[in-house]
């Protein structure tokens, strides 16, 4: 195997993936590792980030076993991660706690009280976003309440994202598209903004952030002990990386307007990019896109097709069982499962909330509807139209802020894997859907970013135009229409007639 290549390391919910590409956007190899998920009490969520680093070195070294490839003819690296969480960096360069993963929901009741105290009306404007509990700066807010001899120890706030790059380069810094998300950054400054931390009473802590770079800047270079961990040259460039959401988008080909980017994995991620930001409460965030000019506006939460890998867990070991038997995958049986039931033949309805949702911070997950003749085929087809449905309701919400409605929809995420998940896209969309062909958006967003750090592309435009392949293209079935709209109309009822009583929950 000759040539140069680029290296993409995706950081995502359980799962850390490494991708090994030429420089026309092939990929040549793929190495993975799963990285355990620490849950406690009170919404906690996090990880062990020596466990994370080491997970990284590993897949990497796998990746480098597996392709035999010299280390030196890695031209540059970069890193994807998910957006905001927090991990935290004393100044000996060791972790001073476990990292805190972006679905962790303690610091809820931090944000109420932002809320309710007229803070987040105060800073919106400048960081362009919801507050939520797993963002960055609210966190900050809740260690400083709850374990302020913790931030004492620390020297650097870092993202998923920029933690791993610190651990192979041993720099500090902050990626610009990763900094645009945490709502502690001015979108028009592109910097942190003091005012920002002062409302929201951590100004003393805007010490801990790392300084801001680009995405596709070289950001230091693999040090000796990184290099002995993972296999690569010692002195490889490592260029800024991106926010996963940016990198699927970049990676999917969204370099204009024109189409919406559906992301479906374990977040809900909904996007398209535009040359002025958005000002509204209406929206979840507005973030600093990887091409110069373009803002990212995204409507997201944690209600995708992790929903359906609960299930599978936890009611079809038997199901898993067979077919390993046959050779087969259990997604297969689900597939067939669903496509067994037509869209009118069962009125369950899916709230797909078992991880969190922006729609009530205490919403919980819930069948409605369901009958005594009622299988596991008609509770798996809810599970898919909920999610369907969940990543609608945030489409509709970006409608009101394009100049014109989506010509298509660029799809990808774990239910591309599923012809029947993506046509119920289709359908409840009336778009074409188009499917990326890219199996690891994340990976190759990252080593993009990496080909122009090295200068085997111009920008990332050019890149997405070389890298972006769409595998095929679904086209709605009109005659779906009708059900899917009544049975979406259903959803949003049932979502305001409980809107009274998710606070019931807390009680327990």
């Amino acid at each position: 195997m000759g040539g140069k290549y680029l290296i993409g390391l995706d950081n995502g919910g359980t799962v850390v993936k490494a991708g090994l590409y030429d420089t026309a956007g092939n990929a040549a190899a793929f190495a993975s590792a799963e990285v355990n998920t620490l849950l406690g009490r009170e919404g906690a969520v996090e990880r062990d980030m020596d466990e994370l680093w080491h997970m990284n070195a590993h897949a990497i070294r796998k990746l480098l076993e597996k392709t035999g490839i010299d280390p030196k003819d890695i031209l540059s690296l970069a890193v994807s991660g998910h957006g905001n969480g927090i991990y935290l960096v004393g100044e000996s360069g060791r972790p001073v706690r476990n990292g805190i993963y972006s679905s962790d929901t303690r610091a809820k009741d931090t944000v109420r009280r932002y809320v309710k105290e007229g803070i987040y009306d105060k800073i919106q404007p400048r960081t362009l976003q919801n507050l939520y509990a797993g963002q960055t700066a609210v966190l900050l807010a809740y260690l400083a309440a709850h374990e302020p001899e913790t931030l004492n120890k620390a020297k650097w706030a870092f993202t998923c994202t920029d933690y791993i790059r610190f651990c192979l380069t041993g720099e500090a810094h902050g990626e610009l598209t990763n900094m645009s998300v945490i709502s502690a950054m001015d979108q028009y400054a592109r910097q942190y903004d003091e005012e920002v931390f002062a409302a929201l009473g951590i100004r003393e802590y805007m010490r801990l952030m790392p300084p801001i770079r680009q995405s596709c800047e070289i950001c230091g270079c693999v040090t000796k002990m990184a290099a002995l961990e993972t296999g690569l040259a010692e002195g490889t460039p490592v260029a800024g990386g991106l926010f996963d959401g940016t990198a699927c988008a970049i990676a999917a080909g969204i370099t204009d307007s024109k189409k919406l980017c559906v992301v479906a994995g374990t977040w809900s991620i909904n996007e398209f990019i535009r040359k002025t930001p958005v000002v509204s409460r209406d929206l979840f965030l507005t973030s600093v896109y990887c091409i110069d000019g373009y803002y990212m506006i995204t409507e997201g939460s944690m209600t995708s097709a992790s929903n359906l890998e609960w299930f599978i867990r936890r009611f079809l070991n038997e199901e898993k069982r067979q077919m390993k038997e046959q050779g087969k995958s259990i997604y297969d049986a689900a597939n067939l499962m669903v496509a067994s039931v037509q869209p009118g033949d069962s009125s369950i309805v899916f709230l797909p909330f078992l991880y969190g949702t922006n729609v009530n911070p205490d919403a919980k997950a819930c069948f409605l509807g369901v009958s005594g003749w009622h299988d596991k085929a008609h509770i798996l087809r809810a599970i898919y139209e909920g999610v369907v449905f969940s990543h609608f309701a945030h489409a509709e919400r970006l409608y009101a802020f394009r100049d014109a409605p989506p010509e298509s929809v660029r799809i990808a995420g774990g239910v591309t894997n599923s012809g029947v998940w993506v046509q119920m896209f289709a359908d409840m969309f009336q778009l074409p859907v188009e499917v990326s062909a890219v199996g690891e958006l994340g990976t190759l967003g990252a080593a993009m970013c990496a080909g122009v750090a090295a200068g085997a592309y111009g920008s990332l435009a050019e890149a997405s135009e070389a890298c972006a392949k769409k595998a095929y293209t679904c086209s709605p079935d009109p005659s779906k229409k009708e059900t899917y709209r009544k049975k979406y109309s259903l959803y949003k009822k049932i979502l305001n007639a409980l809107e009274p009583v998710w606070g019931d929950w807390r009680q327990f």
